[in-house]
C-alpha cells in the first residue's frame, strides 16, 4: 500500500502546477466580436482561446444577450465544443425580434468543460459587453419598418417594429388591411407580433405603420411579408424501368413552396449502394442511369429542402421487379371469317427477361370479353364464336414475369363476314275489304343486328290464292322499307316475307288471309284496362281451340287516322302481358285488339281493350245548366260533356255548393277547397249521370255552384263557381194578380185606340171657330163683311157678371186656375139686362154657360145663374139705362184694357151668354140669313162693362129694353 500512497501523492504534486497553469489561462477574459446578418436577423459571434495548455481542450461557454440595457438580459447559452490551440469559435442567435428594433448587448465566459477536474472548473471572467446598436444608423431619417422583405413560413410567428426619430404617441398598423395590436417598446420604438401567419398571396402581403393617424406626414411606412407554404414529404415515391438502362423515378412534391421571387424548393437522388448523388431538375420526376455492372439492388433516398427545411423519403427494391413493358406494337388480325378470327401482335424485348403475360380484350355487340395470354416476343390468340357481320374492337397489353405494372394498350378494329339473316321478319297486317277483294296492308319490323348478319338488301313478298292454288305473285321491296299495300283478288290467301342480304334469304313469315277481319269487330265488346306506371297491363281468356300464338296490336299516336301500328307477338301459354312502348304518352287514350292464330295460321280476334298508359286528371270541367229553378230546389245539367275525349277514366263528379248560410243540404258534406273556403261537396259515382237535383234550399237565396269530374290522378283544376238564385215565394202570387192586370191595361189601351176620335170629340172637343159660329147670323151687316166676334159694337149683351176683387190681388194669366182660397175669397156680381122688345115679358126656358175660352179670369161654375138685384140706378148713370148705345160706348174702354193683368182694387167681367137654337145646315158654313130666335134663347155678345157698373134685374112685369145696374153698395144675397 505504501507504494501506491507514494504514487498518488506524486501524481498530485505533478498536476498542481498545471491547474494552476489553467486557472490562469481561464481567468482572463475572452475576445468577442460580434456582426449583425439584418437579413437573417441573427447576431453572429466569434472568439478565440489563447494560451492552451494542450492542443485540444474541451470547453463550455456561457453566452449573455441583454437587450435595450445590459441589465435586460433576455438570452442565456450554454455552448460546449471542443477547442483547439489558436481556433476562433463560431455561434450565432437568431432574434425573434429584428436586431434594427432594439440596441442589444453579448457577453461570453468560459471554463474547461472536463469530468476528471469537475471540482476545479472555474468560468473565466465575463468579456466586455459589445453593443449592437442598430438606431445609430437612422439619425434623423423618415420612420421605417422593420424587416424588410421577411421571409417566413406558414404558421410562423412574427414580430415586426416601426422605428421612428420623433417620440411615438398613437401607432397603428394593418396587414393586408386588418388591424393589428402591439405595444410600445420605448419612445421610439413600437412592436407588432403576427401570430400563426397564413399564406395569402405569391406576391407578399404589404403591413404598413403610421403615427398618429390625424397627423398626415406622407407615405406611410411599411414591408412586405413573404409567406412560404410548409413544405410536404414526397408521397408515391417510385422508380421503375422500361428498358433495363435507365430508371425513372416519380413522386407527388405536395403544394409548391416556391414564390416568382423566391425559388428555394429542391429536390436530390442519393443511391446508398453506389454513394452517388444526382440533383433533379424538375420536382415531380428524375431519371438514374442503371449501373453496368449488373446492379440489381437499389436503395435511393429522396431528398427535398427549401429555406426553412428539408424532407426526405426512402426506397429499396429490386431491379427485376420494377419492370414496366413498352407497348405491344404491329397489331394485326389473319384468318377472319363469319364466326372466326386470330390476333397477332409483337413485345420489345428485354434481353433475358423476355417472357411476358399478355391481356386480350374483344369489344362487341355490346359486351367486352378478355383473355390471358402467355407470350415470348411474338404473340397471337384466336377467337371464336363471333357473331356475323358484326364489327369487333380487340387490344393487347403485356407485363413482365415478375407482375409490377401492364403496359399501355395496342389494339385494332375488325368485322366478320356476312351471313344469311338467321330469323324470319316479325310482319302483322291490316285487312280491309270491299266488293269481293281485299286491300292488306303489310308491316314488319327490321331485323336486329345480331340477326340479319349483314346489311338487309329487300324484301319479298309471295302472295298465294288459297281458292286457286296456281295463281301466285313475288313482290320485292326494297330495304329499309317496313311494309306495302296489297290489293288481293279475295279475301283467301296466303303470303309469305323473307328478308334478303348479301348472302342469302332468311327463313319465310306465313300468315294467311282467310275473310274479312272487320265484321268481327262489332261483335266483340270493348273493355277498360289500366297503366301501370311503365305500360298497360291485360289479360284475356285463351279462346277453345288450340292457337299457335297470340298477337295484340294497337295505335302509337293518339288518333286512328294517323296510326303508326305497332304489334306484339305472345307465345301459346300466355294469358297476359304488359304493353309497353316511348312513344305512350299521359293522359292518351289507345286502342288496343288481341288475336288469336290458329294452327292454320289465320287471325281472328278474340278481345278489345282500351286504356291509358297514365291518366291524368280532367282537362275541363263540364259546362252547367240550370234546367228547373224552383224555391227549394235546381236542377243541373251538364249532357253535353264528352267523356271519351278526357286525359282518363270518367269516375264520377262532385257537386260543389256554396251559400251565405254555410249549411250543408242533405246529401252534402263539408269540404275545404285548395283556397281554404269552405263548401259543401256531393260525390257522384255513376260517371254516366250527368244531371243532378239541388234540394232543401232556401227561397229568395243566393247559391254559388261547381261540378267537376274526376279519374283515378284526380279532380279537374280548380274553376270559377257559378251562381244561382232560387225566387221569392210571393212572385207567383204577384204574378196571378199582375198578368191579368197588364192585359186588361193592354185591352183598354187597344180600346182608347180605337175609340180615340169618338173620346176627343166627347172629352175634348174642338174650340169653335168664330168665324163659323151660328151667332154671326144675329148680327147686323156692316160695311165691313170681316166682323170680329169680340167687336163690342156688335153685340148686345144680356147679362153681365162683375166680380169684384180685394186690393193687392192680381189676375192670373189667362187659362190659369184660381187657388181655392182665392175663390172663396172673389165676390161675384150679377147684372142682367132686360130682355129685348121682342122677348116675351117673363123668363122663359133658357142655356147660358160661361165660354172659358174668352174668360179672363173663370168664376165658379155656379156663377151662371141669375141672381135677383135692386132695380135702382147709382147717380149718373141714368144715362146708360136709356140707350143701349150708350151702354156700349161706356163699356168700350174697359173692353179695350190689357187681358194680362187686372189692377188691383177694380172688378173683372166674365161674359156669360145664353146659347141660341142650332142653325140648320151645313156645321161648318157660316148663316146666310138670321136666325129665328126663340125667346129666351138668344146668343147674345158679350161685352165688357167699365168697373163700378151693375146691371139692374129685369122686372118681371116690364117689357122695357133697358136695363139697370146693381149700386155699387149692394150685394148679392
Amino acid at each position: 500500500m505504501a507504494p501506491v500512497a507514494v504514487f498518488q501523492a506524486t501524481f498530485l504534486l505533478a498536476l498542481l502546477p498545471l491547474s494552476t497553469y489553467q486557472s490562469e489561462v481561464l481567468s482572463e477574459p475572452l475576445s468577442l466580436n460580434v456582426s449583425v446578418s439584418s437579413t437573417q436577423q441573427s447576431l453572429h459571434l466569434k472568439w478565440s482561446v489563447h494560451n492552451l495548455p494542450h492542443s485540444e481542450l474541451k470547453m463550455a461557454f456561457q453566452i449573455e444577450i441583454s437587450r435595450i440595457n445590459k441589465s435586460n438580459v433576455i438570452w442565456v447559452e450554454n455552448y460546449s465544443t471542443t477547442v483547439q490551440q489558436n481556433q476562433t469559435l463560431h455561434w450565432t442567435w437568431e432574434s425573434e425580434l429584428p436586431l434594427e428594433c432594439a440596441t442589444h448587448f453579448v457577453r461570453i465566459r468560459g471554463k474547461e468543460d472536463d469530468a476528471w477536474a469537475s471540482q476545479q472548473r472555474i468560468w473565466s471572467s465575463w468579456s466586455s459587453w459589445v453593443e449592437v446598436n442598430a438606431l445609430s444608423l437612422l439619425g434623423q431619417g423618415p420612420p421605417l419598418v422593420f424587416p424588410i422583405d421577411k421571409l417566413v413560413e406558414e404558421g410562423s410567428n412574427v414580430t415586426f417594429c416601426y422605428i421612428s426619430s420623433r417620440n411615438q404617441s398613437k401607432v397603428s398598423c394593418r396587414f393586408h388591411g386588418q388591424p393589428i395590436l402591439g405595444k410600445q417598446l420605448d419612445t421610439h420604438v413600437s412592436v407588432f407580433t403576427l401570430m400563426n401567419v397564413s399564406f395569402i398571396s405569391t406576391w407578399g402581403s404589404n403591413l404598413f405603420c403610421e403615427n398618429d393617424p390625424d397627423i398626415i406626414t406622407g407615405a406611410e411606412p411599411g414591408t412586405v411579408l413573404f409567406v412560404f407554404k410548409v413544405l410536404e414529404e414526397p408521397k408515391g415515391f417510385s422508380c421503375e424501368t422500361r428498358d433495363f438502362r435507365t430508371l425513372n423515378c416519380t413522386w407527388d412534391p405536395g403544394s409548391d413552396t416556391d414564390l416568382p421571387k423566391y425559388h428555394s424548393q429542391r429536390y436530390a437522388l442519393f443511391e446508398s449502394f453506389s454513394g452517388k448523388k444526382k440533383f433533379c431538375e424538375h420536382k415531380t420526376w428524375c431519371t438514374w442511369q442503371v449501373a453496368q455492372d449488373s446492379q440489381e439492388t437499389y436503395n435511393f433516398t429522396l431528398m427535398a429542402e427549401n429555406y426553412f427545411r428539408k424532407r426526405s423519403v426512402n426506397l429499396l427494391f429490386n431491379l427485376a421487379h420494377r419492370v414496366h413493358p413498352m407497348t405491344p406494337f404491329n397489331v394485326l388480325f389473319e384468318s377472319v371469317s363469319t364466326t372466326n378470327a386470330t390476333m397477332t401482335w409483337k413485345v420489345h424485348s428485354l434481353g433475358n427477361f423476355s417472357t411476358f403475360l399478355c391481356q386480350v380484350e374483344l369489344h362487341g355487340e355490346g359486351r367486352v370479353i378478355q383473355h390471358n395470354a402467355s407470350s415470348q416476343v411474338d404473340g397471337q390468340y384466336f377467337f371464336s364464336g363471333l357473331a356475323p357481320a358484326t364489327e369487333y374492337a380487340a387490344r393487347v397489353r403485356c407485363a413482365a414475369r415478375h407482375f409490377w405494372k401492364w403496359s399501355e394498350w395496342a389494339g385494332q378494329n375488325f368485322s366478320t363476314l356476312q351471313a344469311a339473316p338467321s330469323k324470319a321478319p316479325d310482319v302483322w297486317r291490316s285487312v280491309r275489304s270491299t266488293l269481293g277483294s281485299c286491300n292488306v296492308t303489310l308491316f314488319w319490323k327490321p331485323l336486329s343486328k345480331s340477326q340479319a348478319h349483314g346489311e338487309v338488301l329487300f324484301y319479298s313478298v309471295a302472295t298465294e290464292n288459297l281458292d286457286r292454288p296456281s295463281s301466285s305473285k313475288v313482290f320485292s321491296i326494297p330495304a329499309p322499307a317496313n311494309g306495302t299495300e296489297l290489293s288481293l283478288d279475295g279475301c283467301s290467301h296466303q303470303i309469305r316475307v323473307t328478308a334478303s342480304n348479301g348472302a342469302g334469304a332468311s327463313p319465310a313469315s306465313v300468315m294467311v288471309i282467310a275473310g274479312d277481319p272487320g265484321n268481327q269487330t262489332a261483335e266483340v265488346k270493348e273493355e277498360r284496362v289500366q297503366g301501370t306506371g311503365d305500360g298497360v297491363s291485360m289479360s284475356w281468356k285463351p279462346p277453345p281451340g288450340d292457337v299457335r300464338g297470340y298477337v295484340v296490336d294497337w295505335c302509337d299516336g293518339p288518333r286512328e287516322s294517323s296510326c303508326d301500328l305497332q304489334w306484339e307477338n305472345l307465345g301459346p301459354n300466355a294469358t297476359s302481358t304488359v304493353i309497353r312502348s316511348d312513344a305512350f304518352r299521359p293522359g292518351v287514350r289507345y286502342n288496343f285488339r288481341i288475336y288469336g292464330i290458329s294452327p292454320e295460321r289465320t287471325a281472328y280476334l278474340l278481345e278489345r281493350k282500351t286504356g291509358y298508359s297514365q291518366e291524368l286528371p280532367p282537362a275541363n270541367i263540364p259546362r252547367v245548366d240550370i234546367i228547373d229553378l224552383t224555391l227549394h230546389s235546381f236542377t243541373l245539367s251538364w249532357k253535353d260533356y264528352a267523356t271519351d275525349s278526357q286525359p282518363g277514366f270518367i269516375q264520377g263528379y262532385r257537386v260543389y255548393l256554396r251559400s251565405k248560410a254555410e249549411q250543408c243540404p242533405p246529401g252534402f258534406t263539408k269540404a275545404v277547397l285548395p283556397d281554404n273556403s269552405v263548401c259543401c261537396k256531393h260525390d257522384i259515382d255513376n260517371p254516366e249521370q250527368k244531371t243532378f237535383v239541388v234540394e232543401n234550399l232556401q227561397p229568395e237565396s243566393f247559391y254559388e255552384f261547381l261540378v267537376t269530374p274526376h279519374t283515378r290522378a284526380g279532380e279537374s283544376p280548380p274553376h270559377p263557381f257559378s251562381k244561382a238564385t232560387t225566387p221569392d215565394q210571393h212572385a207567383p202570387a204577384l204574378i196571378r194578380i199582375i198578368l191579368p192586370m197588364v192585359f186588361l191595361l193592354l185591352l183598354l189601351t187597344v180600346l182608347c185606340y180605337v175609340k180615340s176620335q169618338w173620346m176627343k170629340e166627347t172629352c175634348y172637343p174642338d174650340i169653335p171657330d168664330p168665324y163659323k159660329s151660328s151667332v154671326l147670323s144675329l148680327l147686323k151687316p156692316k160695311e165691313n163683311a170681316h166682323l170680329t166676334i169680340m167687336s163690342a159694337h156688335d153685340c148686345i149683351p144680356d147679362k153681365l157678371e162683375v166680380v169684384n176683387k180685394p186690393e193687392g190681388i192680381k189676375a192670373q194669366f189667362p187659362g190659369a186656375r184660381k187657388s181655392l182660397a182665392e175663390t172663396d175669397r172673389t165676390k161675384h156680381d150679377y147684372i142682367y139686362l132686360l130682355p129685348t122688345e121682342k122677348s116675351s115679358a117673363g123668363p122663359g126656358p133658357g142655356i147660358c154657360f160661361e165660354n172659358l175660352t174668352y174668360n179672363q179670369a173663370a168664376p165658379d161654375a155656379g156663377s151662371c145663374g141669375p141672381v135677383p138685384a135692386p132695380h135702382r140706378a147709382p147717380p149718373g148713370l141714368g144715362g146708360l139705362l136709356t140707350a143701349p148705345g150708350n151702354l156700349l160706348t161706356s163699356l168700350e174702354p174697359s173692353y179695350m184694357n190689357s187681358p194680362g193683368e187686372t189692377p188691383a182694387g177694380e172688378t173683372t167681367l166674365n161674359y156669360v151668354s145664353q146659347v141660341a137654337s142650332p142653325p140648320s145646315g151645313p156645321k161648318d158654313s157660316p148663316p146666310t140669313s138670321p136666325l129665328e130666335l126663340a125667346p129666351r134663347s138668344e146668343y147674345r155678345m158679350q161685352m165688357a162693362v167699365p168697373p163700378g157698373l151693375a146691371s139692374p134685374s129685369p122686372n118681371e112685369k116690364s117689357s122695357l129694353s133697358s136695363m139697370s145696374l146693381l149700386d155699387p153698395g149692394e150685394h148679392r144675397g
